[in-house]
């Protein structure tokens, strides 16, 4: 949603992910007949080495990164957290044998961990892009959750918490990279729900999933998101130069309804 979102407005998108067979179909079918361009690197963000490679490659081919879009992210195991008794709710959080420190590793190790080295692994390139083009700054969009903001564990404790982590570390890195002078805006979109992989178990021949829009009837918005919500919040994160260090929800009113 995203790289459509910029590369059908004239952007040159890079796009990284672990599988090549991937990228190269989301390249044959989206990126024809665009104004801009998508390339693919074939990259493991959830290792420092890999990073540091990925921020070499782009080194040698750009003067500047004007965006960097963190997207990657797991989900982790899911519990039931109804209980009528504390002796249940042990039994359902605590001695369920797939809740482990394992889990909740792996989750933070995709989606919290990657957001912090890549972020400060492009600094320099993303402040060149502040100093090449006047009136605009380098931007970093970490893509979070509505997980990380509402009050329930949604029954999947290890990745709403690591949700919540990526949107104050967001924070973080804006407000540490605005006291050192540079000129980066970091900030974060947080996703209700949209067709993925991750929420609809898998995708099309087009690279893309569906859910069906009445099991959202609790959502304002009465269905998920489509790719064009998604796409109006990603330009406007890209090009409003007035935002910086903050979380915007684009969720059809679902924390409304959950609760903050």
């Amino acid at each position: 949603m995203a790289t459509q979102a910029l590369a059908v407005n004239g952007a040159k998108v890079y796009i990284v992910g672990r599988t090549e067979e991937k990228l190269e179909k989301v390249v044959e079918l989206h990126g024809k007949d665009i104004e801009g361009e998508i390339i693919p690197i074939t990259a493991d963000i959830t290792k420092k080495s890999e990073i540091a490679r990925l921020v070499k490659e782009i080194e040698s081919k750009e003067r500047c990164l004007c965006v960097l879009i963190n997207n990657a992210g797991i989900n982790s195991h899911t519990q039931k957290t109804e209980a009528k008794t504390a002796e249940e709710m042990k039994k359902n959080l605590f001695e369920d044998e797939e809740a482990t420190f394992e889990d909740w590793s792996n989750t933070y190790q995709t989606n919290v961990t990657p957001l912090y080295f890549l972020a400060t692994g492009f600094l320099p390139l993303l402040q060149k892009a502040s100093e090449l083009h006047h009136g605009y700054s380098g931007t970093v969009i970490n893509i979070s959750s509505i997980s990380g903001i509402v009050q329930s564990s949604q029954h999947h404790y290890a990745y709403n918490a690591s949700k919540a982590v990526a949107i104050h570390l967001t924070k973080m890195l804006a407000s540490e990279v605005a006291d050192n002078g540079l000129k980066v805006r970091i900030n974060s979109i947080a996703p209700g729900v949209f067709p993925s992989e991750m929420t609809a178990g898998k995708s099309g021949d087009d690279q893309k999933s569906h859910i069906e829009k009445d099991k959202y009837e609790k959502v304002p918005a009465k269905r998920p998101g489509k790719d064009e919500d998604m796409a109006g919040a990603v330009i406007f994160a890209v090009t409003n130069q007035y935002l910086n260090g903050v979380t915007i929800p684009v969720d059809g009113g679902y924390i409304l309804h959950a609760g903050a």
